[in-house]
């Protein structure tokens, strides 16, 4: 330890400073030794919930004054944290756990510090959105490797639902984040815009005691998660594997022939528009025809 403890100390670590401090997710031991030496020189730490950052501090042995920097304060708290920087303080902001600023508050403190001529360092650590993505194996692989980062989707039934069908098209894996109260309307959502063989993992509790990483078919999330009760405990990771470049681009087009449709039916019979969509975006007359009858509740 204390190897790490000199090489922490070997860098340097300016005043009128704002650094930005990954802290662990669940694992307390996940803490880097630098952040731990941050947190031990700072003049105070901004912190999401005071309660939280207390706890931890006092399993490390630090005490130090904690500033309320949460989303319901965080404009008047950036403006506080801004003029104790320019006072030449070292200020580090922390959230509840993993890395500031990704579907936590910090955004709003970054950019006052920035805007206040103050240095801002962020310290890498921690965060459930790579910690998932490095045990997701080939679900990667129908988007080359690459993904979104999505975070929490809207806690209403119909947004959600908009949210997951533009999202169903994608040809990368997407990364959700959700709550225990969630995760069933959620899971049974993606069944209901997925196709049944698209494969989700769970990643529950990560770094935590009861951790759980599992792969699952769409249409088989739901039964997973009712199998036992223990299952729908903690917080969660979905990474979702992408439809591909080609199923994307298919849905891509069917997506914009719909459109087009949808313009034509404004001033022409279904199968007038039907056809003049076809020529215009290649998808075949019928399966436009169709969609045209179904959009003005007729029947062939």
């Amino acid at each position: 330890m204390n190897d790490w403890n000199t090489l922490a100390e070997g860098q340097s670590y300016p005043p009128g400073t704002l650094y930005v401090v990954a802290t662990p997710i669940g694992n307390v031991a996940d803490l880097s030794a630098r952040a731990l030496h941050v947190l031990a020189q700072a003049d105070a730490i901004a912190c999401e919930d005071t309660r939280n950052t207390a706890h931890l501090l006092n399993r490390l042995g630090l005490h130090k004054p904690l500033l309320a920097a949460h989303q319901h304060n965080e404009m008047e708290a950036a403006q506080h944290i801004a003029a104790r920087l320019a006072a030449g303080e070292r200020i580090a902001y922390v959230s509840d756990a993993g890395t500031p600023g990704i579907s936590d508050p910090g955004a709003k403190i970054v950019a006052a510090a920035r805007a206040a001529g103050a240095r801002v360092m962020p310290l890498p650590g921690a965060n459930a959105a790579i910690t998932a993505l490095s045990a997701a194996g080939d679900l990667l692989d129908a988007g080359d490797g690459r993904f979104t980062f999505v975070g929490f989707l809207s806690p209403k039934a119909e947004a959600r639902e908009a949210q997951l069908r533009a999202l169903a098209a994608r040809p990368e894996a997407w990364i959700l984040y959700e709550a225990p109260h969630r995760i069933a309307a959620t899971l049974a959502a993606l069944a209901a815009v997925l196709p049944g063989e698209r494969r989700i993992l769970i990643g529950r509790e990560l770094t935590k005691l009861f951790e759980q990483l599992v792969v699952v078919r769409a249409d088989a999330a739901s039964g997973w998660l009712a199998a036992d009760a223990a299952h729908a405990k903690g917080e969660f990771v979905l990474v979702v594997e992408g439809a591909g470049e080609s199923t994307a681009g298919e849905a891509g087009a069917t997506l914009n022939a719909q459109h087009v449709l949808a313009l034509l039916l404004a001033e022409l019979p279904a199968k007038r528009a039907a056809k003049l969509a076809s020529a215009i975006t290649g998808v075949p007359t019928d399966t436009l025809y169709a969609a045209a009858l179904a959009a003005k509740g007729a029947t062939p």
